[in-house]
């Protein structure tokens, strides 16, 4: 495999031509070899013996080598910035104690100036057995610290005793709808907050300066080129936005920015201003919340949870809110992609969508549920009636599967994480990670998609195999299913002429091998527009 300059006497050609690929596209292996590539676009494609013909003066020739070229992965639900700043932030992934827990925190603290906060961590108490975490396990090492860590979902933190004096919260503070504050049985607050109770904490949190976000941006650009994906479908503020935008001369992924769904008229305003932006940097779609986590016990489901009886988590906007931000946002022609992962939260959101599609009437608008984790086979159904996008992402059922039985008990786990349901009823469906909750690597993603062994090294022959899909199908989702759900499908996610130059090289035939031994596939390089934005190769 080599990059060399062709030199001959013709009439200039293509800028760069990759011949000797063996090339994935559309759910197969093409006919083709070879990718003609200029001003961004492909412009051809063919054999080897073909498209060389039409080199010229300046033409760079990349062999691929008769590796796996595709098209460049999409992500289609990430928080970037908060994914590039947790790569320098305290690890607590793989935490599987709680010495391990408090040892990492105690090292970490230790490299701080006096006064910063510590924030990221991505915990799991799942890792220990189950009990959360409390503050007076961090208090003692992290004195000059405030601590506000998330758990690995993005749905509660753990905060220390300095950090509730910073907010002013005490044991008197009253429980926020939407939210949980646990406590002991003291009834002290142990320093964990729950969805909207987040609110409390996170607003005393100095925001990031200028300097650390383009640093976020840069560190996850480059993180996720590595790992052959060339566009994100961004979920965050418009805050976000503005970073992306100070950035754009400098952007190597192409950004989908989502603001938030209570946040309509703003984002109305700003598009009659600005459009909906380039192919580098679009928006125009919001994201709203119905439920919390599974893992949080914040998942809005019909019955109770298995190991929590009387508990069956809870909605964290009024309905009469939702209903009326999606109406009036899909009255707009404003995009709208909305967080379910309970089944009740599930069905309620599907109501909500079904009555905007009757008062607003019928057109190309693809709603789109965020995770939808827990539904039941008649929801799936639903789904497909009225053409709804899922928005999953695969890794998080590797994880879940370690404990989720023992959450929403045998029955409710059949129709989880319904890979292979979804596709057969013809639902669209796209791929992410919904980083950094989880590796932004589709590789991984696909390996739990179509393997489904769950991290513990249990379920060998699969968690729920029932929902196990090919890795075709699974392709499908991180390329095309990804541009569709960006209405992007005649750009991205398929190598033809006319589309984007985003394209992917990998080591070996993931659609061919043995599937255990796709998380070992490495990316070899990642091309955006034309241009080579990472490589392994030397």
């Amino acid at each position: 495999m080599c990059l060399l300059s062709i030199q001959c006497h013709e009439q200039p050609g293509p800028q760069t031509i990759i011949i000797h690929a063996n090339t994935w596209s559309d759910g197969v292996i093409q006919p083709f070899d070879a990718v003609a590539i200029d001003q961004g676009a492909i412009t051809a494609t063919g054999t080897t013996e073909e498209l060389l013909k039409t080199k010229g003066t300046k033409t760079t020739i990349i062999d691929a080598g008769q590796q796996f070229l595709c098209p460049g992965f999409t992500d289609a639900h990430v928080h970037f910035l908060s994914g590039g700043y947790n790569l320098s932030a305290v690890q607590l992934r793989e935490a599987a104690s709680r010495e391990i827990f408090i040892k990492t925190i105690k090292e970490y603290a230790l490299t701080l100036p006096k006064g910063e906060w510590i924030l990221g961590g991505d915990w799991n108490h799942e890792n220990w057995g189950g009990q959360l975490p409390e503050r007076w396990w961090i208090d003692s090492i992290t004195p000059d610290h405030p601590v506000a860590i998330n758990r690995l979902d993005g749905h509660m933190i753990l905060c220390n005793s300095l950090a509730l004096k910073l907010a002013g919260v005490d044991d008197a503070v009253q429980n926020i709808a939407g939210g949980d504050i646990p406590r002991n049985n003291k009834q002290q607050i142990i320093g964990i907050f729950k969805d909207n109770a987040m609110d409390l904490i996170s607003i005393k949190i100095p925001p990031s300066s200028e300097a650390t976000d383009d640093r976020s941006l840069k560190a996850a650009m480059d993180y996720v080129s590595s790992h052959g994906v060339t566009s994100v479908h961004h979920m965050g503020t418009f805050d976000d936005l503005k970073v992306f935008m100070r950035n754009q001369s400098s952007l190597t992924t192409r950004i989908y920015a989502a603001t938030p769904l209570s946040q309509w008229r703003e984002l109305k305003i700003f598009m009659d201003k600005n459009g909906r932006g380039n192919t580098m940097l679009q928006w125009g779609m919001l994201k709203g919340f119905m439920d919390g986590s599974l893992g949080s016990h914040t998942a809005a489901m019909y019955q109770d949870f298995t190991d929590k009886p009387g508990d069956r988590g809870f909605l964290i906007n009024p309905l009469d809110s939702m209903q009326r931000w999606i109406l009036q946002s899909d009255a707009a022609e404003l995009r709208v992609a909305v967080h379910a992962i309970g089944d009740q939260a599930i069905g309620d959101l599907l109501n909500i969508f079904d009555t905007t599609i009757s008062v607003n009437g019928e057109k190309d608008r693809r709603f789109r549920i965020e995770h939808f984790q827990h539904p039941t086979m008649d929801q799936i159904e639903h789904m497909h009636r009225s053409k709804v996008i899922a928005s999953m992402q695969p890794y998080h059922a590797i994880d879940d599967g370690c404990w989720a039985e023992k959450v929403i008990g045998p029955e409710r786990i059949k129709s989880t994480y319904a890979f292979k349901s979804v596709s057969d009823l013809k639902v669209s469906l796209a791929f992410g990670s919904d980083w950094s909750v989880a590796p932004a690597i589709p590789i991984l993603g696909i390996d739990a998609a179509v393997n489904r062994e769950t991290l513990d090294g249990k379920n060998k022959g699969g968690w729920v195999p029932e929902q196990k899909i090919s890795v075709n199908q699974a392709l499908r989702a991180y390329t095309e299913g990804g541009a569709y759900a960006a209405f992007r499908e005649k750009e991205l996610g398929s190598i033809k002429e006319g589309y984007l130059a985003d394209l992917v090289l990998l080591d070996q035939d993931i659609t061919t091998i043995d599937p255990f031994k796709i998380k070992q596939t490495q990316v070899l390089w990642t091309m955006l527009g034309g241009k080579i934005v990472y490589s392994r190769i030397k």
